[in-house]
This record gives C-alpha cells, structure tokens and sequence, in this order.
C-alpha cells in the first residue's frame, strides 16, 4: 500500500475516532430530534393542510420532516454515529482491557508514588514472613483474598475487586449501537399504516401514508364498534371488537381493543386510533296526524324525502347520537327533521329518541316520534409493523446495565508491600476517588488497631 493511501486511511481511521465527531452528531441527533417531535409525524394529507401552509408543507416534504426517523439524511446520521461509536471503542478498549484482564501484583516504586492513597509503617521485632501472615490475614477479612508475591527479598500483595467494571462505559457504547441497529432495522423493513374498517367488514391490506398497499398474509374484522361519552358528548372510550381470520380459521375472536390496549399478531400491531359514521344511516321514525286521520312507520335514510297520506314531505337532514353538547337539557340521539307541507314552506325541527313526546309542543299537523337508528361505525386503525423492536429493547436493557456498571461499580486495587519491617500499604481506585478515599482511611484505621500502631 503507498504512503499516499496509508495517510488517507489513518486520516480517515481519526476521524472517526474522533471524540468531536461524537459530540457534533450527538447535537445535531438531539436538534433534529426537536423538529421530530414539534412536526407532526406520519399525518395524513387532510391532517397537514389543516396544521400548515402550502409553503411549510412543500418545504418539510422536500426535507422529509413530515417522515423524519425514516428519511434517508437521519438514518444516514444514525449510520455515522454507530460507525463513530464503533471505533472509539475499538481504540480505545484494548488498553482498557488490559488494565481489567492483567492484574499488577508488584508495587513498584513509580506505581508507589502515583497512589494517592498511601500509609507506610514500620513494625518493630516482627519477621517478614510474620508480617506477610498478619497481612494476608488482614486484607482477607476486611478486603479480599491477597495474591501473594516474593520478589528481590520484598513480599508483594494485591487484592483488586471489580475489575471488568471498567468495561461499563462500553457495554453503554454497545447499546447504543444495538438501539440504532433496532432502529434501522425498523426503518429498512418496518412500516406505518392506517385502515378504516366499517363494522361487520374485514380487510387483508393496509395502505401507508405513501399510498402504498401492503398485504398483511390474513384478514381481520371488526365485529363491532361502541363508543362511550362523557357528559359533555365527548368521547370517553372507543372500542372495537376484532378477530384475526388466518388460513379461514378464526385464530382471534372479538379481541377488544381500545386506546393504550392494542391488538398484536405475527409482529404486526393494530392500535385504536379513530372512528367515524360508516355509510347511511337508517332512522325509524312514527308520524302521526294530529287529527287521527293516520300514523304510518317511516323508515329513511338520512337526505331520504318519504312522502306521507297527505301528500306533505319529510327527510331527515341530519343526526347525532350525543345532542348533549349542541342542546344543553338533552341527551342521547337526535334527528333534525325536515317537514314540508303541502303548499306551505318546509319547517325544521329536531326530534329526540329519548323524548318521544317532545315534539307535540312543537304544534304541528304532524307528530313526529324518533323510534330508533341502524347507525354503523367504522373503526380506524392504525398499523404498525417494527422488526426491530426486539433489538431496541435488548439494547435499552444492556444499557441499564452498563450505566449500572459505570456509575455504581468501580475498579478497586489494594497493594502491601514489605521490605523488612518496613510495610508500604496503598490502594486506588478507577473512579470516584473521593468514595474510595473513605474506604481507604477505614481499612489503614483497621490496620492501625489490629497492628496497635
């Protein structure tokens, strides 16, 4: 290989490692992040006319704003930071993994005076083999099982716990890789779908918000739809009652499904996410003449013109299952009714079914008494499918874990030395040298008291 294209890889190896690339993509991550949750995701095209300008929608759609966490430029930055995340921890991990996987029984002198943590004694009429025993006794009881060396007339101990706690940070690093692997994964095979089902229908496709149909390999229905509302008329609890036909057997059978409580089947989930009116409604209604001369049942649907004895006209213009919010006093359906005499101009009122004998104050020639509705619902659904969910899930765990490893745990190492009977005890510690301070001072006051010093 030439000096030219050495150069250009070690060039290109740095930057990656570097710990300012880090930082500016874990920034512009975090910002764009922001303009993700401002800007409404995934809406459909009604939805963004409603919220913004014709010039804001061409401008986030030219950006892929609208669609952020599957565009090409945010997954392209996710790729960049798993690469950078990648070699920075293989640069830096082998020095790190020796300083876990190789102890240093010997206290040199150069590792003497680096220690922070020290205290020297000299114990009088003691041999050093006698020495070694009290210690290796000592650091057993109080800090753990010593390594015992004898070299050049001086006996070394060591006694280290948690050692691989030092890895911590990049079980962290290896998380945040398996996250954005997750997330990928999501991207490149995952998708967000909406469907509408009316009650009684099924569908065995979905479409995404790019008006691509996607089959789902089975069918499922929506046996009902019921809606609950609060006084005020609005919606309480919507729930929709679902059954998953695969292979023309009913594998789930009126699952009910409502908000936070969705329906999941081959890695495919069905939240509850809207409703509406599904085709005509009917309305069954009684209209009887005042004077006795007749009372007929009707049956219409809604814009529907029947036509009575008299020759008179109704129609109903249009209804509600909830007049309680428009109509204060009243509850439950309502229709509001167009009547036409003959020869006279058309008068419109309401009708209540829950106040059948309402509409004889009302004075008319003609009493009109709503009876019932055959009202049906659709449910909308919206669908997702994300193969990387999994993989998310074991990196947010494996990042508890190394954040637990990192912040709670560190690499403790104690070292006696003895010359003689000249005894040189020291200790450090990897992180939170403060914390390991107070260890230290405890274990040189239990020195103190077992050697009578």
């Amino acid at each position: 290989m030439s000096t030219k294209n050495s150069g250009f890889l070690q060039s290109l190896w740095d930057f990656f490692c570097s710990l300012k690339l880090a930082i500016s993509l874990i920034i512009t991550l975090a910002v764009t992040s922001i303009f993700g949750t401002i800007i409404k995701q995934g809406g459909t095209v009604d939805e963004l006319q409603r919220e913004y300008s014709a010039g804001a929608i061409k401008l986030f759609s030219a950006l892929d704003l609208f669609d952020m966490y599957h565009s090409w430029w945010f997954i392209t930055l996710l790729y960049i930071f798993t690469v950078n995340l990648t070699a920075c921890s293989i640069k830096r991990l082998p020095r790190v993994w020796k300083l876990a996987s190789t102890p240093t029984p010997l206290l040199d002198v150069g590792l003497e005076k680096s220690l922070s943590n020290l205290y020297v004694f000299t114990a009088k009429g003691a041999t050093p083999q006698q020495l070694k025993e009290r210690m290796t006794a000592f650091l057993k009881a109080n800090f753990g099982d010593p390594t015992v060396t004898e070299r050049d007339g001086e006996i070394h101990l060591f006694v280290q716990k948690s050692p691989y706690s030092r890895l911590g940070v990049y079980v962290v690093h290896l998380s945040i890789i398996v996250v954005f692997i997750g997330a990928i994964l999501g991207s490149l095979f995952g998708y967000k779908a909406y469907v509408n089902i009316p009650e009684g229908g099924d569908i065995d496709k979905v479409t995404t918000r790019a008006e691509k149909d996607i089959p789902l390999g089975f069918k499922l229905r929506c046996d009902k739809f019921t809606v609950t509302l609060y006084d005020t008329g609005a919606p309480k609890e919507f729930r929709s009652l679902l059954t998953i036909i695969d292979n023309g057997q009913e594998i789930i059978k009126r699952r009910p499904t409502i908000v936070n409580d969705p329906l999941t089947y081959k890695g495919i989930t069905f939240y509850q996410s809207s409703y509406g009116p599904s085709g005509d409604a009917t309305f069954h209604l009684t209209a009887k003449a005042r004077n006795g001369a007749y009372s007929v049942p009707l049956t219409l649907r809604q814009g529907e013109s029947a036509k009575l004895a008299d020759g008179s006209k109704v129609q109903v213009v249009e209804s509600t299952q909830e007049v309680g919010p428009m109509m204060p006093g009243f509850s439950g359906p309502a229709a509001r009714v167009e009547y036409t005499p003959v020869g006279k101009a058309p008068q419109v009122f309401v009708v209540f079914k829950d106040f059948p004998n309402f509409d004889e104050q009302r004075g008319g020639d003609v009493i009109f008494t709503f009876i019932a509705s055959d009202a049906k619902f659709f449910t909308g659904l919206q669908v997702a499918k994300d193969p990387g969910v999994g993989v998310v899930w074991l990196g947010c765990a494996l990042m508890v874990i190394g954040i637990c490893i990192a912040f709670f745990m560190s690499h403790k190492r104690v070292w006696i030395r003895i010359t003689g009977a000249r005894v040189v005890f020291g200790g450090s510690a990897s992180k939170n040298p403060a914390g390991f301070g107070i260890i230290f001072d405890g274990l040189v006051d239990k020195l103190k008291h077992a050697e009578k010093l």
